[in-house]
């Protein structure tokens, strides 16, 4: 494992993190044992930097109850007050007080502000946000400060220079190198000396695992012995300004990739050709995701059951995989996973348009406007009377039956 120094701190922080806002499932909660094996073998092989936040469901409580004795001095932990959930000082306080017991410290290595943008900073400034993480550093509550970001480039710098801040996390990819934060703002932060952070640089799973094919031809053209996660995540890596690069891994193979790639990957070791393929696969991706939804799930839960972020998933699938057709996997997907034929429905038409999951998601999306688009793409007239009956055929013959229609 590599340690990258934060010049601001002086910690050497594995350049590879875990973060612990997907932990595996078992019945909608956190497999603790599978988790507990997963993080221990992470910490074991080298990675001393887990993140997690006040809004990733148990994850703070679930570390805190895992990271004992020995694994207590092993690793930093970085976590983040809610931001959207502060109207008032003692707000920060009381969530302060609160994650310090759920992690069972006596204080936070790293305490960022979780998910802002100018206007959100400027809101929280005005509830005393400054005074806070003053009086958390002074009492010994939290060691070092910063924000996690999800505002336009253009105001990244005004936020950075509004205080005193030691680190920042940003959403940084191949394919989100220009948005939010953008090169030049984190070569700005690196310049005052901060500790950069990145977030989904895997972009939620949509840069790793199955690729369109035009996009695996290119890279397999250049090595055809890494996979996608692994040019994903060797290009972050590259970028000698990144201190740390927080992965959500689920089993052990995913943790053994990617600890092989951070351990072999050293700043601007990446050749002209390597960079030059990861651009050319860009262009591919490009024109054919429709919704730049990373799947956070920060949109959730929805009132009305919409499982947003499996059914922009779903139809972003549908065009960077080509399905095509009245009947493909997509289509098949849509009434499986979101429609109610094997679990919940969440399907996009249960949308009413009431705007709750706008404010919180950090892409900006007009969520409202995607799952028209997505209810237009996937619910066809008689939608509602052919799901009863999807259900109650359950889905292999299901599949038989539309298969036979599309013939």
């Amino acid at each position: 494992m590599q340690y990258r120094l934060i010049e601001k701190t002086g910690d050497e922080v594995s350049s590879l993190g875990f973060g612990a806002m997907r932990l595996p499932l078992k019945n909608g909660k956190i497999n603790r044992e599978l988790a507990r094996k997963q993080i221990y073998y992470a910490i074991d092989n080298g990675i001393n930097f887990i993140d997690t936040a006040y809004l990733y469901g148990d994850s703070e409580k679930f570390l805190g109850e895992i990271l004992q004795g020995e694994y207590k001095d092993k690793v930093k932990i970085c976590t983040k007050l809610p931001a959207i959930h502060v109207r008032k000082y003692d707000d920060m306080e009381e969530f302060l007080n609160e994650q310090l017991k759920r992690l069972k410290r006596n204080y936070i290595d790293y305490y960022l502000v979780h998910s802002i943008d100018l206007k959100t900073f400027n809101r929280l400034v005005k509830k005393g946000l400054l005074e806070f993480l003053d009086n958390a550093k002074s009492e010994g509550k939290i060691k070092h400060a910063g924000f996690s970001y999800h505002g336009p480039k253009e105001e990244f710098e005004e936020v950075i220079d509004a205080y005193d801040w030691d680190v920042v996390m940003v959403q940084y990819n191949y394919f989100d190198e220009n948005i939010q934060a953008s090169v030049e703002g984190i070569e700005y932060a690196a310049l005052k000396g901060m500790g950069i952070f990145v977030m989904e640089p895997l972009k939620g799973g949509i840069l790793a695992g199955k690729m369109p094919e035009d996009a695996e031809e290119i890279f397999k053209k250049t090595d055809s012995t890494k996979s996608a996660a692994q040019w994903a995540l060797r290009w972050v890596l590259n970028n000698r300004n990144i201190s740390c690069v927080f992965s959500g891994m689920n089993s052990i193979e995913q943790i053994d990739e990617n600890l092989d790639v951070a351990d072999k990957t050293t700043p601007l070791s990446m050749t002209f050709e390597e960079m030059e393929t990861v651009e050319l696969v860009k262009r591919v991706m490009r024109n054919s995701l429709k919704i730049n939804c990373s799947t956070c799930g920060y949109c959730m839960p929805c009132p009305q059951g919409v499982n947003i972020p499996e059914c922009l998933k779903i139809y972003n699938e549908k065009y960077l995989f080509g399905h095509k057709g009245f009947v493909n996997t997509s289509l098949i997907d849509y009434y499986q996973y979101v429609g109610g034929v094997m679990g919940k429905e969440g399907n996009a038409g249960l949308c009413n348009g009431c705007g709750k999951c706008l404010r919180k998601c950090p892409q900006k999306l007009d969520i409202i406007f995607e799952l028209e688009k997505v209810k237009k793409e996937f619910e066809m007239p008689g939608f509602k009377y052919i799901l009863p009956v999807a259900k109650y055929v359950g889905i292999p013959i299901y599949k038989y039956i539309i298969k036979i229609l599309n013939r």
